[in-house]
């Protein structure tokens, strides 16, 4: 199994399975311990496989997820909202996993998207190196983008192993971004009403 391409802007070619799990070695060796001893003997090519897993979002083209749209939906005009869509990422300042749910919301123009095509754009750039601001936003484009809705929200709250097993050790913050296109920026009451079928109380924005 090979592992994922470098994003496309990348001079460099692509390192052979061989010369990644070579790479995992010097780790190993780096981190104290002698990756030939028994139990590490298949760490480097579990760790190639696990690589190919982790951030198999390069080899996917989120808008093409969503350029199958459906028609007949007798009139409907109001918020689609997928909830706790739950992702895992990794931090592209330490490698650490990122933990987390997104919620993906869109007010349609008279066609609709498969709703598991939403989950799928999230997993897309989530299955890659990420910044948590980066991600949201890339997410709220793309469906902005190809679906031309009246507008998309995009809110994410995740746990950043980063922060909780390393440097500051603070376990159970978590981080909550969002990114608001058309009516859900420019419409209060729409914006409201978001918040209302996310159960959260208030006028609170994000």
């Amino acid at each position: 199994m090979s592992a994922p391409p470098p994003n496309t802007d990348s001079q460099t070619a692509r390192p052979t399975q061989t010369e990644a799990e070579q790479a995992v070695r010097t780790l190993l060796r780096w981190a104290g311990d002698d990756p030939t001893r028994e139990g590490l003997l298949d760490t480097p090519a579990r760790v190639a496989r696990a690589y190919t897993d982790f951030f198999s979002g390069y080899e996917i083209d989120p808008a093409s997820l969503l350029r199958r749209t459906f028609s007949e939906v007798d009139g409907y005009d109001e918020i689609v909202l997928l909830r706790d869509i739950r992702f895992e990422s990794h931090c592209e300042h330490h490698l650490a996993p990122i933990i987390g749910r997104a919620h993906v919301a869109y007010l349609p123009r008279q066609r609709v998207v498969g709703i598991s095509k939403l989950a799928r754009v999230v997993d897309a750039y989530a299955r890659r190196l990420q910044i948590q601001e980066r991600m949201t936003a890339q997410i709220a484009n793309t469906i902005n983008d190809v679906l031309e809705p009246h507008g998309v929200a995009v809110i994410i709250e995740s746990a950043h192993e980063c922060m909780t097993t390393r440097g500051v050790h603070k376990p159970g913050v978590s981080m909550v971004t969002s990114s608001m296109l058309g009516v859900f920026r420019d419409n209060s009451d729409t914006r409201r009403e978001l918040m209302a079928m996310l159960n959260r109380p208030g006028t609170q924005d994000f």
